[in-house]
């Protein structure tokens, strides 16, 4: 049952400190979504404008062409300088920014929708399933408070982009450089990801009335071969 004392912004706090009680009560609070979504977007947007504006840009153009390979690096070269000013570069990225969350959250959705129809038969709608995949992607303004943090400690301002993401498994564990086959892989998967997987194995468990262990394979089966098949290739 839901608490009528509680609020959006005890979710956002609790969806960190208490998540059980936080899926609870989104659950039944659908319309809390737009909250978290915005700030999602806004901070994430924010960090790229603020990057762009601080980057050294003319060196960050000149790092791009170098990560291309050596045999596509001359042809490729013009096109690069031609598209890659500032402001295309900033606007592209918070255009990608909030095309792709939508993307993302609606996919997720989707997937949990039918899976819950096909497992349990839950009485939980789509935009239920929409709102679990906002709320639980919510732990990532911490990657992007990171960034910042990464931004305002540099000792210079030619900083690569891909040296915001502190907490992927390539800036962690692996240490791929541009050229290795796993340095996209390796920037794509962060603990953020697995927070946000083990927030929906519990939110699909509580929701569902699944067991844990249903829930969190439900949950990581589409990372495990998406990233697996990903990285077998690489």
């Amino acid at each position: 049952m839901a608490d009528n004392s509680y609020s959006m912004f005890n979710a956002m706090m609790d969806i960190v400190a208490a998540p059980g009680k936080a899926l609870d009560e989104i659950k039944s609070h659908t319309s809390w979504l737009w909250w978290p979504l915005l700030i999602s977007i806004l901070l994430a947007s924010g960090l790229m404008l603020y990057y762009y504006n601080w980057v050294d840009f003319p060196w960050l153009v000149e790092e791009t062409i170098r990560q291309v390979p050596a045999e596509d690096r001359a042809e490729s070269a013009g096109p690069i300088r031609q598209f890659m000013t500032l402001g295309t570069s900033s606007w592209t990225t918070v255009v990608a920014i909030v095309v792709m969350s939508l993307a993302i959250y609606t996919v997720q959705a989707t997937y949990l929708h039918l899976a819950n129809k096909l497992t349990t038969g839950a009485e939980i709608g789509f935009g239920q399933w929409f709102s679990l995949s906002v709320w639980t992607s919510f732990v990532g303004v911490f990657a992007t408070l990171a960034a910042f943090v990464v931004i305002l400690m540099a000792d210079s301002n030619q900083l690569a982009g891909e040296k915001l993401q502190v907490l992927s498994l390539n800036s962690l564990i692996i240490h791929a450089s541009p050229d290795d086959p796993l340095f996209t892989w390796g920037n794509s998967l962060s603990l953020i990801n697995f927070w946000t997987l083990f927030l929906v194995s519990i939110g699909y468990a509580r929701w569902t009335g699944a067991t844990i262990v249903k829930s969190t394979i439900i949950a990581v089966l589409p990372w495990v071969l998406v990233f697996g098949v990903w990285g077998l290739m690489a």
